[in-house]
């Protein structure tokens, strides 16, 4: 796989020189894609950042609302949800991070876009068809893995200030719930990419089934390990609700590679094949394998003269 080849022209404004050897694109034009598609990421970020601070009141009591459900959210005030400001450019902050979280998850068809896009140049065409059909699944995949962290951070805090001592009482501060929840929707999201990225991978030709399934213990194995250290808190809920759900996916990719790997006829798979090398071609494949009969087998040798520029016959 080339990972250095021209878009298609009109991409970017990018088009290909006419000596580029098999459509590569040279190191700084590639560069300068990465560059360009970093910044309409950043400015849907933006726009998703400048629509979070225009609706930040509902936004928030949204974002609240995990906390507010707690008995300890009551305590400093009965019957009222509270949270501490500490600082005097704190409430300046919160702002911000609540519209960050909001504008990260909205724009995120956005930047999961450009970040697909500046792949798929790199694929091969009977690889490119399956681009529609990764953006379409990772998005819902993201948008599926903040929802679920936002359902299990109430019972995260929970457990969390279970354990306070009696007689201690609650005072959490609105920039530690923030940074709380914010790790938890980029965590959550991501991982649950993770199971994409083998059938991507799978796709290329890199990951191949047989590894996956010699491994699939270790995979396992390592995805608690994950949960467990990607998690803010260290309550075991919170790590089960994000390895649980990342095994299951983890299944259905291996059981989308294994179907994949085995419906391809063993004659189209050229995965052993290095990138330079070229692929067998069948006879219907093109007239240049097809034998054609002459009637005078003086005539080959006759173009077989013609075509040598040495005059050699």
């Amino acid at each position: 796989m080339a990972l250095l080849k021209w878009p298609k022209p009109g991409r970017n404004g990018a088009t290909p020189p006419a000596d580029s050897a098999e459509g590569r694109m040279p190191l700084m034009d590639h560069l300068r894609e990465l560059r360009n598609r970093l910044v309409i990421a950043l400015l849907g970020l933006l726009a998703g950042i400048i629509i979070g601070f225009i609706f930040f009141d509902p936004i928030w009591h949204f974002v609240a609302e995990p906390y507010c459900a707690l008995p300890q959210a009551q305590e400093l005030r009965s019957g009222q949800c509270t949270m501490l400001i500490l600082g005097v450019f704190d409430a300046f902050f919160v702002n911000l991070k609540v519209a960050a979280m909001f504008g990260l998850v909205v724009s995120s068809p956005v930047w999961l876009w450009q970040i697909w896009g500046f792949v798929t140049p790199g694929l091969y065409r009977n690889e490119k068809r399956y681009s529609i059909l990764f953006i379409l699944m990772a998005v819902p995949l993201f948008l599926a893995g903040a929802g679920l962290a936002y359902v299990v951070m109430d019972k995260g805090l929970s457990i969390l200030l279970g354990f306070a001592p009696p007689g201690a009482m609650a005072g959490i501060t609105i920039d530690e719930y923030l940074g709380y929840a914010l790790v938890m929707l980029i965590v959550f999201g991501v991982s649950f990419e993770l199971p994409l990225l083998m059938v991507f991978l799978n796709v290329i030709g890199v990951l191949p089934h047989r590894v996956v399934a010699k491994h699939r213990r270790m995979v396992i194995f390592i995805m608690f390990l994950f949960a467990g250290i990607a998690t803010p808190s260290t309550d075991p809920f919170s790590m089960i609700a994000l390895a649980l759900p990342m095994v299951v996916l983890f299944a259905l990719a291996e059981g989308f590679m294994y179907l994949r790997e085995r419906r391809r006829p063993k004659d189209e798979d050229f995965s052993h094949l290095d990138d330079d090398e070229a692929s067998p071609l069948g006879d219907e494949d093109s007239p240049i394998g097809a034998v054609t009969p002459v009637d005078d087998p003086s005539a080959i040798d006759s173009r077989t003269t013609d075509a040598d520029p040495a005059g050699r016959g």
